[in-house]
């Protein structure tokens, strides 16, 4: 079964729009970062989560891109560089959007990962007689909300963990050498 067209509406159900955003917005930023690779371009994209989170990805970044928006500045288009040191920041810009290429790649074998996982779990559940869970009653289906609740609450904690480790690194990287 292939993908299907789905209307454009927006998605009326919270949750569901939360998963949607989420998703959506990291396939933009995705592609975002192949335009700017492959074509040798400067973009930079604001988006706000339906919880109102800003959410930002720029090539180079995200300042220089509405520094230069606001102020109609013109670049040169024959490549060369002024000076030594932007040349420098384009070197790191570029490792970083490799870098960042990289994390992609392991985020989408990660969300392959999970999907054998979610097999492997049906396939156990099946082998050991348990139902499947749209066959449980109300008593199981509150213990697994409850438990699949912890599990959400862990996994916010993480990400916000690897966030702002991600956020250090890359400060890290652009702090001048003394």
């Amino acid at each position: 079964m292939g993908r299907r067209k789905i209307e454009i509406e927006m998605v009326t159900d919270s949750s569901t729009r939360q998963v949607t955003f989420s998703k959506r917005r990291t396939g933009l930023f995705k592609k975002a970062n192949e335009l700017a690779i492959l074509c040798a371009v400067q973009i930079a994209i604001i988006v706000f989560s339906p919880g109102g989170k800003p959410f930002s990805f720029g090539h180079p970044n995200v300042e220089s891109i509405v520094h230069r928006f606001r102020n109609q500045e013109q670049t040169p288009d024959d490549g060369t560089s002024k000076d030594a040191e932007s040349h420098d920041k384009s070197m790191t810009d570029d490792n970083l959007n490799q870098r960042l290429l990289d994390l992609l790649k392991r985020l989408n074998a990660e969300e392959k990962r999970g999907e054998t996982l979610e097999k492997v779990v049906k396939a156990k559940r099946a082998a050991k007689g348990q139902p499947p869970v749209d066959q449980l009653g109300l008593p199981e289906l509150r213990v697994l909300k409850s438990s699949l609740e912890d599990l959400r609450e862990k996994l916010q904690d993480r990400i916000k963990d690897m966030e702002a480790i991600s956020s250090l690194l890359l400060l890290a990287e652009h702090q001048p050498m003394m």
